[in-house]
C-alpha cells in the first residue's frame, strides 16, 4: 500500500486501489460526438480508444476545476477544414491553484512524412516494415489525449499525461504514453505515492511493466545540454503492440483513471504552503527547464510541428504545453545545503521511489 502523508487518505490495500482504478477507468460515460470517419466500424480501435480519451478528459477536467476552486476550462472544439478528424482543447488559466492547466484530446488522419513518422515513434521510419521511396508519405490515424498542469505554488509540481493510439494504412499499430511529474522541490512522500499509483497500474498487467516503464521515463525526460532531467519521472512507453490491441487499451484506460488518483492528493497538500520569491523564481527556472525539453527534445512537440505543413498540425495545441511564466537565470547554482541543491542531486541522478 501506499499512502500520502498528510493527505488524509488512509491506507488502503494494493489490490483495493487497483479495483478503485479498474472502477473508474469504466465508471464515467459522456456524451460526445465522435471526430472519427463515418466509414471507422464502431467496434474499431479508433472509435474505442477515441472514447476512452474523451471520457478521461471529461472526468479530469471536471475534478481539475473542482480542486482549483475558482477557474473553469475552456472548452474549444476544433475541426480540421475539409479534411477528417478534429480536436477538443481544454485549456484553464487564471485559477486560485492552476497558472495553467491544458488538456487536449485530437484525432488526426493525415499523410505523414517520413521525417515526421521518425519523430513519432523511437524505432522511426522504418517502423512501418516497408521500405518508402524517397518523399513517399506514411497515410495515418492517430489519436490521444494530452495533458500539462502548472500550479501556482512552488510545492505543487507540474504533472504531464499523453496516451495516444497510432495506425498506418499500412496495417500497422501501437500505443504510447506515460504520465510524469515535474517538482520544484523534492517531497519523498509525494514521490513515492506518484509512482507507487503507477506502479500498481503497471502490475495489474505485468509486474516486468513499471520498471521498464519508469527507466524509459528517466532517460526519455533527459535534457542532454543540461546533463539532468526536466523532472522526476513516471512511466513512459512508445512503439507498444506486444499485447492485444484490447489490452493495450485497457492499460491505457487504467492509466488515464489513475491520472488524478495520483496526482491531486499531493496538490491538495501543496498548494495552501507558503513559500518565498525566492522558491518563485526557482519555480520558474525549472519552468525554464521544462521549456527546453519540450521544444528541443520531445517527440510529439517535434512530430506535430513537423506535420503543420500537412495541414492537420494545429499550433496552439502544440505548444499548449508551454508555462505562462518561465525563467532563465545567467549561470545560476544552487547553494549547498539548500533544498534547491537537494533536488538538483535528483534530477542529476536517477533514483527509484517505490
Amino acid at each position: 500500500a501506499v499512502a500520502l502523508a498528510g493527505a488524509g487518505r488512509g491506507r488502503e490495500t494494493k489490490g483495493r486501489r487497483s479495483q478503485k482504478l479498474l472502477a473508474r477507468a469504466v465508471m464515467d460515460q459522456v456524451e460526445f460526438v465522435s471526430m472519427c470517419k463515418e466509414s471507422d466500424p464502431s467496434d474499431s480501435a479508433r472509435r474505442k480508444f477515441e472514447k476512452i480519451c474523451a471520457e478521461a478528459q471529461e472526468r479530469i477536467c471536471r475534478t481539475i476545476e473542482e480542486l482549483d476552486g475558482k477557474a473553469k476550462f475552456n472548452r474549444e472544439k476544433y475541426d480540421r477544414g475539409e479534411k477528417p478528424g478534429g480536436g477538443i482543447a481544454c485549456v484553464l488559466t487564471g485559477g486560485d491553484v492552476f497558472e495553467k492547466a491544458g488538456v487536449n484530446l485530437s484525432v488526426v488522419y493525415g499523410e505523414m512524412p517520413q521525417e515526421a513518422l521518425a519523430a513519432a515513434n523511437e524505432r522511426g521510419a522504418d517502423r512501418i516494415g516497408l521500405k518508402l521511396e524517397p518523399g513517399q508519405k506514411v497515410p495515418f490515424f492517430a489519436c490521444g489525449l494530452s495533458s500539462v498542469m502548472h500550479p501556482k505554488n512552488p510545492h505543487c509540481p507540474t504533472m504531464h499525461f499523453n496516451y495516444r493510439y497510432f495506425e498506418t494504412e499500412f496495417g500497422v499499430w501501437w500505443f504510447g504514453g506515460g504520465t510524469d511529474i515535474t517538482p520544484a522541490y523534492l517531497d519523498e512522500e509525494d514521490m513515492k505515492h506518484f509512482h507507487g499509483t503507477y506502479k500498481i497500474v503497471c502490475d495489474t498487467f505485468d509486474s516486468a511493466w513499471y520498471p521498464k516503464f519508469k527507466d524509459n521515463a528517466d532517460k526519455y525526460f533527459y535534457i542532454p545540454h543540461r546533463g539532468e532531467t526536466r523532472g522526476l519521472g513516471g512511466i513512459f512507453f512508445d512503439d507498444f503492440n506486444t499485447e492485444s490491441a484490447e489490452r493495450h487499451m485497457d492499460f491505457s484506460s487504467m492509466c488515464l483513471a489513475a491520472v488524478t488518483e495520483a496526482y491531486v492528493p499531493i496538490i491538495r497538500k501543496h498548494k495552501d504552503d507558503a513559500f518565498t520569491q525566492q522558491q518563485k523564481d526557482w519555480q520558474q527556472m525549472r519552468r525554464g527547464r521544462y521549456v527546453e525539453f519540450n521544444l528541443v527534445y520531445d517527440r510529439g512537440t517535434i512530430f506535430g510541428l513537423k506535420m503543420l505543413s500537412s495541414g492537420v498540425g494545429r499550433l496552439e495545441s502544440i505548444l499548449m504545453s508551454l508555462p505562462e511564466n518561465a525563467r532563465w537565470q545567467y549561470n545560476h547554482q544552487p547553494v549547498m545545503g539548500t533544498e534547491e541543491e537537494k533536488i538538483m542531486e535528483c534530477f542529476k541522478k536517477a533514483r527509484d521511489w517505490v
